[in-house]
């Protein structure tokens, strides 16, 4: 039997969280709500989530706190719902580490639509290196495990990285040395073009330079190229571990 892929709605508008359940739950996933941050901790503690829905403007603990927190613990992809819905505001979300977001009113069409698509995104590199001898690709010392969705430093530390930071290094480790846009960057990850105004993949690699760069003025790795997007330039190996 198919398992149920499990989702915590964070609302405390209870006919806005009623709405989400039910369409959710109408839509094959096992929902649960929480009002707070303190009840999504419980959420959590009761088995693995496979998505985070959180709404920004919670009383007490809000939105943002919440996603920060749960990063610094777990790379469970979230997307945030905000009312406020101004680029800043959806900024701020995914400098915290958010995978996606969803200004208020939206259709809950979408919001499915949103919560399939992060959970794909975050299960499809598990999926494509499933084999008994795992992918691991090297660059400068570095070490991305594909499998295990882990990042070693060359001293051998394991270094933190949300699933969106993970999806963007891996897709510039198996893209090296080649130009790749913003329009090329959000459709290899998302299956979709840019938005004008959509800086989702700087805020991502921004956050990513932060984790594995060592000069954030003179990026050595992801190098910026004028009116192109980005660029890896790093060697990269393929090795496989038994």
């Amino acid at each position: 039997m198919e398992t149920l892929s499990r989702i915590a709605v964070v609302e405390d508008d209870p006919e806005i969280s009623r709405m989400m359940v039910s369409f959710m739950t109408d839509h094959g996933f096992d929902v649960s709500a929480a009002r707070s941050g303190r009840d999504l901790d419980k959420v959590m503690s009761g088995g693995k989530i496979d998505c985070v829905i959180l709404d920004v403007g919670l009383p007490g603990e809000d939105g943002l706190s919440i996603c920060k927190r749960l990063r610094g613990k777990s790379s469970v992809p979230i997307i945030m719902v905000t009312a406020r819905g101004t680029e800043t505001d959806r900024i701020v979300g995914l400098e915290l580490g958010a995978d996606d977001y969803l200004p208020k009113p939206f259709s809950p069409r979408e919001l499915v639509a949103r919560v399939k698509a992060v959970i794909r995104r975050a299960g499809a590199q598990e999926q494509a290196t499933a084999p008994a001898q795992p992918q691991v690709l090297m660059f400068e010392g570095w070490k991305l495990d594909m499998a295990r969705r882990q990042l070693f430093d060359p001293a051998g530390a394991p270094r933190s990285l949300t699933s969106g930071e993970f999806n963007v290094l891996a897709l510039f480790c198996t893209h090296p040395r080649k130009v790749l846009s913003r329009d090329d960057l959000l459709e290899l990850l998302h299956g979709r073009a840019a938005a004008v105004f959509d800086r989702s993949i700087d805020v991502q690699i921004s956050r990513l330079r932060r984790k594995i760069e060592t000069n954030l003025k003179d990026p050595t790795f992801i190098k910026t190229i004028r009116y192109g997007g980005y660029f890896f330039t790093p060697e990269v190996t393929a090795v496989t571990e038994g």
